[in-house]
């Protein structure tokens, strides 16, 4: 959790810190009053602290896992059982595991040497950006990395990885999880739809039409669950489809 943080603060740009403003300027007025204001660098890396968060959830692991545990919930028809809370609870801390290697590279390529003033704040963003474009690379469909090069102007295609430029790679990346992760729901829905389909013929030929399939379907989906070790077939199943 401190790598993350300290990450987090390398991505700020503009630090007030590292140009050496002061936060608060005061300034005299004609009558010996004093004003005080804002550093218009602190403002805006206050800006980029509200938007940074959404930023590294788009570039990370967490939109595949938490669409996945989200759909898979819906297929138990269980409600809001487990809460949203512990649903994105549990997706960031996936999110963490799979994300591991990738944080602790810049970290070590990055953070470290900035903090020791081995290298600018130019370069350390640019060591920071290796591993994850690798990463998203990675798990990036060709035919999206096509399509949103086609709409960028590009139509020849790029003759090295390093030189797509984020502004194609990260909503081609998006694109692609999104993708995943609906074709990973999919299958966790097939098995409680079978059982949905069982339960609801065996009503109808018993004449109980007016009662609800879901009401028992729904104890024999949470059995099978069980018996399966559902939970850690799911989280296992995710964290492996990051393999890289």
């Amino acid at each position: 959790m401190t790598r993350l943080l300290a990450l987090l603060l390398l991505l700020l740009p503009l630090p007030a810190a590292a140009a050496g403003l002061p936060a608060v300027t005061v300034d005299a007025g004609a009558d010996g009053a004093q004003t005080y204001s804002l550093s218009l660098q602190v403002l805006i890396a206050m800006t980029a602290i509200t938007l940074l968060p959404a930023i590294l959830l788009s570039m990370t692991a967490f939109p595949r896992i938490v669409i996945v545990l989200g759909l898979l919930r819906s297929a138990l028809g269980t409600g809001q059982t487990p809460s949203n809370q512990i649903l994105v609870g549990l997706a960031l801390m996936l999110s963490f595991f799979v994300m591991g290697p990738v944080l602790e590279r810049v970290y070590a390529d990055a953070m470290q040497p900035y903090l020791d003033d081995e290298i600018d704040m130019p370069t350390a963003l640019q060591a920071a950006a290796v591993p994850l474009r690798e990463f998203m690379l990675a798990q990036t469909r060709e035919s999206s990395l096509i399509g949103f090069s086609e709409l960028d102007g590009n139509t020849q295609g790029y003759a090295d990885p390093a030189d797509i430029p984020f502004r194609v790679l990260v909503p081609a990346f998006v694109t692609s999880e999104l993708t995943t992760a609906f074709q990973i729901g999919f299958l966790l829905f097939i098995p409680f739809v079978v059982i949905d389909l069982v339960i609801a013929s065996v009503l109808m030929s018993m004449g109980m039409m007016m009662l609800s399939p879901m009401l028992i379907s729904l104890p024999f989906k949470i059995m099978l669950f069980v018996m399966v070790d559902g939970w850690t077939l799911v989280v296992g199943s995710l964290t492996a489809s990051f393999a890289l």
